[in-house]
């Protein structure tokens, strides 16, 4: 793991996905990996009356249904699509469900408008095919492909992002479980083992970028994954990953609870905006999801690691915040302007404490972009 700059989900769990498997003595679906509830117990956390030996800590933060009803339709003949806004945690989720299944999260495409079916079916070695002509020995199958030959979990993020050439060429492999390759006269078939599926994630803000047609929507069971409103939920979430990135630089450095506070009742106060806005020019860019929020606070720890006293103060927290969200310039700046007059220097004079320090911090970042 200290080579790699982010480990896949089986490297980084590898230890308790090893410890599930030795003591799962559930029925397993094809050829998972670990039952249907331990896949939930991995990705959920245990709980005292799981009655396990060690704890198992909680991985994705959501209702619990969304992954229940994920983990069953893995287990049919239909694939899964994780739906929702941009930072929801649905790639995240992608990745724990393919790797508590198969052990193998990166059989991924990632959907764009230069993916081709070449990406999902196969290529081919150019200086092989010249040198021998064209085998199975010459081909290139795709992380799709190659997730069907070995029964396991493929994945497909973004799948509205891409054309819908790619999006048809999906439906023959979700349909027929096969890939035809005309290229050969023999063994010219690659059938998908039983435990194959797809997962595919789709962001709704993209909808009408490449819509899904109704025949690849029937193959899908969607499962919509709504942004977190929960404080208590994001807070953890937001802790849960701050940690992870204190462990990886090696950083010691405290994050106060009061500023935890500050941040998440910020992105309250503008999501809350945002949805009262009347057109999209009163509305910042940003999604203002949970991801940004780590976002913002990573940039916080680390500017303050560097360069500040190693102690995140309140008007690195704003700077942070300010520079994240203000990608448009005047509409975003004038939005978080009247953000900072209208709500956080009422708070500053109420409350004092570290909403003082976050109003100087945002009015000077904001005067500094201005």
């Amino acid at each position: 793991m200290t080579d790699m700059l982010r480990a896949p989900a089986e490297v980084k769990y590898a230890d308790e996905l090893d410890w599930l498997e030795s003591i799962d003595d559930g029925p397993k679906p094809f050829s998972w990996r670990l039952s249907p509830k331990m896949v939930r117990l991995f990705i959920l956390g245990s709980e005292r009356a799981d009655g396990l030996d060690r704890d198992v800590e909680q991985k994705w933060y959501g209702d619990r249904s969304f992954v229940e009803r994920s983990i069953v339709t893995l287990a049919s003949d239909r694939g899964l699509l994780l739906i929702g806004d941009p930072g929801t945690g649905k790639s995240w989720l992608a990745e724990l469900l393919s790797a508590a299944i198969s052990r193998n999260s990166t059989l991924v495409v990632q959907g764009t408008a230069g993916t081709t079916e070449d990406h999902i079916k196969y290529s081919w070695n150019v200086s092989m095919v010249i040198a021998k002509g064209q085998s199975r020995a010459s081909m290139i199958p795709s992380p799709i492909m190659t997730a069907m030959e070995g029964g396991v979990i493929g994945r497909f993020e973004e799948l509205t992002r891409s054309t819908s050439d790619v999006q048809d060429a999906l439906i023959s492999i979700l349909s027929e479980k096969y890939v035809s390759i005309p290229e050969l006269d023999d063994d010219n078939i690659v059938f998908a083992k039983p435990g194959f599926s797809i997962i595919a994630t789709a962001n709704s803000r993209d909808r009408g970028v490449n819509d899904l047609s109704s025949a690849l929507k029937r193959r899908f069971n969607f499962v919509r994954i709504p942004v977190v409103t929960n404080k208590k939920s994001e807070a953890e979430i937001v802790r849960f990953r701050t940690e992870e990135l204190l462990r990886r630089h090696n950083i010691e450095l405290e994050v106060p609870p009061t500023l935890l506070d500050v941040l998440l009742q910020s992105f309250a106060d503008l999501r809350a905006a945002s949805a009262s806005a009347t057109s999209d020019d009163e509305r910042l860019e940003s999604a203002l999801s949970t991801a940004e929020q780590i976002g913002v606070l990573e940039d916080a720890i680390l500017h303050s690691n560097f360069f500040g006293a190693r102690a995140l103060t309140a008007e690195t927290l704003a700077s942070s915040l300010v520079g994240s969200l203000a990608r448009r310039s005047p509409e975003d700046l004038a939005i978080l302007n009247k953000y900072w007059h209208g709500i956080v220097e009422p708070r500053s004079k109420e409350q004092s404490g570290e909403w003082t320090g976050f109003l100087e911090g945002g009015r000077q970042a904001i005067a500094t972009l201005s």
